[in-house]
């Protein structure tokens, strides 16, 4: 049978790929140790897991509206206005089966055939997918270490044409851990208005950030929040990872059309989990959890710099937000491993797993041919003990 064109020009997440091979790997006996995993190793706390026991005995298992209960829409209203200052009536949130899906419903709202979307590298691998499947053209803004993976007015300004429909903006970012500062942000955001280009504002790490201020792009005024789709999620936040909630805030004809869109795909999200994500926006016992979380995620950031950092012919710039580090890895490209020469990010993966059985993300897979992506969402322990074994590794190559 013949699959389409399109399926056949869509590369599968190597995020999740990586961590499925560690976890196999692991099930045949082998002590290795990843930084595969995009989520925290934190359980769900147990007052959304009793949410939702309530709501089983309760018999809240039928269909919901398309875009959310009517409750958790207007806690995710409440909660944008609490916390990013910007208000927004329930009827232009739309409740997702995870973040993906979010971003993917904004993708398909908003562009045409042919229109031209931003997006800076590194980039999450599912970015220029997205847009690829809705037909958009994906043009690519490289940034590297030396200026902290960050996009600044006059690379947007220049990447800018005619045909450019989006710019999509990660702050915190997903790979890179970087946060803009509120003048950087507020700088990209005077560009997008002055051409007037939507920005998809994927915002899921805006409470992992250590000791710095996030603030939403949507927040700089009307001008700019009338171009602004904002896609957040309760993966992050709350680690309910698996019960794949995603929701999007925006102007309301987008709104509309964003769940249209997904009247014909899955239609509502999950009832149990939605009712469990009203729980977690609106009981305080969130914000105690959400406090502990970030100091060991903030102290486990802090160590993993140092080992990055005293490990031979790695570098890093320190990351800021979510739970990952871009480790630049090129010093070791003409090295050899066991007489193999490393040429490149994915030999330097492979040939870091083989030998000493330690499972990082390539960054060729973000548009970052010179770095690895970790993840810091893990023990101490696999940190120093993964850490220890990169060094051995770079130090032994020859």
């Amino acid at each position: 049978m013949e699959i389409s064109e399109r399926a056949k020009n869509i590369s599968p997440s190597l995020t999740l790929a990586i961590t499925a091979k560690a976890k196999a790997m692991k099930a045949q006996g082998l002590d290795v140790v990843s930084f595969g995993a995009g989520e925290p190793d934190f359980n769900t706390p147990d007052y959304i897991i009793e949410a939702a026991k309530r709501a089983l005995d309760a018999g809240m298992t039928k269909y919901t509206p398309v875009p959310g209960t009517p409750e958790l829409r207007r806690a995710i209203a409440d909660k944008l206005k609490k916390d990013i200052g910007v208000e927004y009536a329930p009827e232009q949130i739309v409740v997702s089966t995870g973040g993906k899906q979010t971003l993917r419903n904004a993708c398909e709202a908003l562009i045409n055939p042919g229109d031209e979307v931003i997006l800076p590298a590194p980039y999450w691998l599912t970015y220029p997918e997205l847009i690829r499947m809705s037909g958009g053209r994906v043009v690519v803004i490289e940034t590297t270490d030396r200026d902290n993976f960050k996009v600044t007015p006059e690379m947007l300004e220049k990447a800018i044409t005619p045909r450019t429909k989006a710019f999509i903006f990660t702050n915190p970012s997903n790979p890179t851990g970087m946060v803009y500062t509120p003048e950087e942000t507020e700088a990209l955001a005077k560009v997008l208005v002055k051409h007037g280009v939507y920005v998809i504002s994927d915002e899921i790490y805006e409470k992992l950030v250590y000791g710095v201020p996030f603030r939403s792009i949507a927040s700089f005024g009307d001008d700019i929040k009338e171009l602004t789709v904002i896609c957040s999620g309760m993966s992050k936040t709350y680690s309910m990872t698996g019960w794949r909630v995603g929701y999007s805030a925006a102007p309301l004809n987008v709104a509309k059309a964003m769940s249209s869109i997904q009247s014909h795909t899955t239609s509502n999200t999950n009832s149990i989990a939605q009712y469990a994500s009203y729980a977690a926006l609106t009981d305080k016992r969130g914000e105690e959890f959400l406090s502990h979380m970030v100091s060991v995620f903030d102290a486990r950031r802090r160590l993993i710099v140092s080992l990055v950092r005293s490990a031979p012919l790695l570098s890093a710039p320190e990351p800021m937000g979510a739970f990952y580090i871009m480790v630049n890895v090129s010093a070791t490209f003409g090295k050899k491993c066991d007489g193999e020469e490393i040429g490149n990010s994915s030999d330097f993966c492979a040939k870091l797993l083989e030998k000493s059985l330690v499972a990082v993300v390539d960054g060729a897979a973000f548009g970052a041919p010179d770095y690895v992506r970790l993840s810091y969402a893990c023990g101490e322990d696999d940190i120093r003990k993964g850490l220890g074994r990169i060094a051995e590794f770079t130090a032994s190559l020859e």
